[in-house]
């Protein structure tokens, strides 16, 4: 394992470093496109590449897991699939395999409030080539770009019940979580405590009361997220597409 360790040393990841950027900028000029071309894209039949798109994420994901089981990384405390980007990777293979609104609703307001930040300050050791770089930045751009597909190309929007249906999703996650915290001493969703490093968190008062300041920004956001992404002219907002 000595030659995978030495490997692993070679990439140093640093934030706003040249690699970083340049993912942020394609990361721009991908949503842009998507959003510009929107009414052409319309014309083009995705579900071959929907299907292609959702098999490759499942193929990172659980690359990813091999990876980390080969390096001897794997550990039940922060390996478990159970933070909200690895929870809105799950979302966005399902929808792209399914196509339900249900899905769509949830994967909307947790990749733009958590993948989103999540590019901009990622937590990540390895730069470019390595596999690990390789495997953020793809599954964390490709959530927020089916979520914008979905709601640009696809039709789907929305509605103010969309925010109720994700605040309730995650509080039901969340007892969960900290169960799985409790039994492996980890510390998923930082809701054991708050990460080493300076983040946020810092400025929402001392555990646990940062984890209510944390829902009120949660809401906040996602409010913010309908009104910006919500059927124009509907005042109900109502989604056309159905379950």
């Amino acid at each position: 394992m000595e030659w995978l360790i030495q490997y692993n040393k070679r990439y140093i990841f640093e934030m706003f470093s040249t690699s970083h950027i340049l993912v942020l900028l394609l990361f721009l000029i991908g949503s842009v496109t998507i959003f510009i071309f929107r009414n052409k894209l319309k014309k083009v039949k995705w579900r071959p590449i929907e299907i292609g798109i959702a098999l490759s994420l499942l193929f990172f994901e659980v690359a990813f897991h091999i990876w980390l089981l080969a390096s001897g990384y794997w550990d039940a405390s922060d390996s478990i699939p159970i933070e909200l980007c690895s929870i809105s990777l799950i979302l966005t293979i399902v929808l792209l395999l399914t196509g339900r609104k249900l899905i769509y609703e949830l994967l909307l307001f947790s990749a733009l409030l958590g993948a989103t930040q999540a590019l901009i300050t990622p937590v990540l050791y390895y730069d470019f080539p390595h596999f690990r770089f390789l495997y953020f930045f793809y599954t964390h751009v490709m959530m927020i770009w089916v979520a914008l597909y979905f709601t640009w190309v696809k039709g789907f929007r929305p509605t103010i019940w969309s925010v109720g249906k994700v605040f309730i999703f995650l509080n039901v996650l969340l007892p969960i979580v900290i169960l799985v915290n409790t039994l492996v001493d980890g510390n998923y969703m930082f809701l054991s405590h708050k990460p080493k490093t300076a983040s946020l968190l810092d400025f929402l008062g001392p555990h646990p009361w940062y984890i209510l300041s944390m829902e009120a920004i949660l809401l906040s956001l996602s409010l913010f997220v309908w009104l910006l992404l919500r059927e124009k002219g509907d005042k109900r907002a109502v989604v056309r597409k159905s379950n």
